[in-house]
C-alpha cells in the first residue's frame, strides 16, 4: 500500500479535477470514472485512501464500498464519500457500507484536505501501531525462544494481566498497555547462556545467579525506548521476581515498594506457569493452581491482587481456553 495514495473516484470530469486541484500538491493522486474502473485501481495501486462519488454510471458507490470491504486485501482502506446526498438515511447508508466520513459537495476545498488529512494521520497511526505490536511479538517471543513450547503461553498470560489489571481499577487504554508490555517481561533470556536455559535439572547457585540477570538484562535493553509502553515493559522486565516480603530479586525490594505493574504480571505469570503443560511437569489442576495462589498471598504476591484474581477468575479462565485454542492450533501445524 502506498502510504498517501488517493483514489478519487467521479463520473464528472469537473469533480476530479476539482479534487486534483486541491490535493495533488500534497498526496499522489490515481482516479476513476466508474464503479468498475474504482475497483480496478483499487487492486492494483492499493490505495492509502478512497474519495468515492455515491452517484456512478455503472454502479453505485455504496456497492464499490461494500466490494471494497469485502476482500481481506482492501478493506483496511479508508472511504470518505463525495456527494451531493445529504439526507441522514442517505449517510448512513454509506456508513452502514463501510465508509469513515461523508463530504457534501458542492465541495469545500479547505473541508476537504482538512478530512483527507485527519484520515491518512489516522491511516499512519494504524500502521505505526501495527510495526510496534509486531516489535512486542518479536521482543516477547525472542526471550522464550529456547523455550520447548508454542510461545502462546506469554500472549495467555498477558490476556490474565489485562483482566486482573482492570479488577483493580485500571482504565481500559492502561490496562491495553499492560497487555502489550506483559509479553516482554522475559526479554532478558536472550542474554543467558543456551546451557542454562535448557538445563534439564536444577541449576546450582552459580547458574542460579546468572540466570537472575536476565530480569536486569531486560530492564537495560526495554529502558533504551522513551516510549510509556516501553518504559512500563522496562519497569515490568525489572521487577517481575520481586516478591510482596522482599525475598525477590534483582533488588529485594517489598510490598507497595514494587510497581504494581510488576505484582500483577506476577500472579498472571505464576497462574499461566503452573496450569501449563511442560515437557518436565504436567499442568496442575485448577484447584491445586488456586491453591497455591493463595498460600503464596502475602508473601510472594501481593494479596489484594490475587483476591482479585479469585473474583475474576470466569473472565480468566475464558481467556486460558481462547488462548489453549490458539496454542493447540499452533502446536498442530508445528
Amino acid at each position: 500500500m502506498n502510504s498517501s495514495l488517493i483514489l478519487c473516484v467521479d463520473d464528472d470530469p469537473a469533480n476530479l479535477a476539482l479534487m486534483r486541484a486541491c490535493l495533488q500538491e500534497s498526496y499522489p493522486l490515481v482516479f476513476a470514472r466508474s464503479g468498475a474502473d474504482a475497483l480496478r485501481a483499487v487492486v492494483k495501486h492499493r490505495p492509502a485512501l478512497v474519495l468515492l462519488d455515491v452517484q456512478l454510471p455503472d454502479f453505485d458507490g455504496l456497492a464499490v464500498a461494500r466490494r471494497i470491504k469485502a476482500d481481506p486485501l482492501t478493506d483496511h482502506i479508508p472511504i470518505i464519500f463525495v456527494s451531493n446526498l445529504s439526507a441522514e438515511y442517505d449517510e448512513q447508508a454509506g456508513f452502514d457500507a463501510g465508509a469513515v466520513d461523508y463530504v457534501s459537495k458542492p465541495v469545500s476545498p479547505a473541508l476537504l484536505r482538512a478530512r483527507v488529512r485527519t484520515h491518512l494521520s489516522l491511516v499512519h497511526v494504524t500502521a505505526l501501531q501495527a510495526s510496534q505490536r509486531a516489535a512486542i511479538a518479536m521482543l516477547g517471543e525472542a526471550g522464550h525462544y529456547n523455550d520447548n513450547d508454542t510461545g502462546v503461553h506469554i500472549w495467555r498470560m498477558a490476556a490474565y494481566a489485562r483482566i486482573l489489571a482492570e479488577a483493580v481499577g485500571w482504565h481500559a487504554e492502561q490496562a491495553e498497555m499492560l497487555n502489550l508490555a506483559a509479553p516482554m517481561h522475559d526479554t532478558g533470556k536472550i542474554g543467558i547462556p543456551h546451557a542454562i536455559l535448557k538445563k534439564p535439572g536444577k541449576l546450582d547457585a552459580e547458574e542460579w545467579t546468572v540466570m537472575r540477570t536476565h530480569s536486569r538484562i531486560g530492564h537495560d535493553i526495554l529502558r533504551k525506548s522513551d516510549a510509556p509502553l516501553f518504559r512500563l515493559a522496562a519497569e515490568i522486565a525489572l521487577n517481575h521476581h520481586e516478591k510482596w516480603d522482599g525475598s525477590g530479586y534483582p533488588n529485594g525490594i517489598a510490598g507497595a515498594n514494587i510497581p504494581q505493574s510488576a505484582r500483577i504480571v506476577a500472579v498472571a505469570d505464576v497462574f499461566d506457569a503452573l496450569s501449563m503443560k511442560r515437557p518436565y511437569k504436567d499442568a496442575w489442576p485448577l484447584q491445586r493452581v488456586m491453591t497455591t495462589l493463595h498460600e503464596s498471598a502475602g508473601t510472594h504476591l501481593d494479596a489484594e491482587l490475587v483476591q482479585a484474581f479469585d473474583r475474576h477468575l470466569p473472565e480468566i479462565l475464558a481467556a486460558k481456553a481462547h488462548w489453549d485454542g490458539r496454542e493447540a492450533s499452533v502446536a498442530a501445524c508445528a
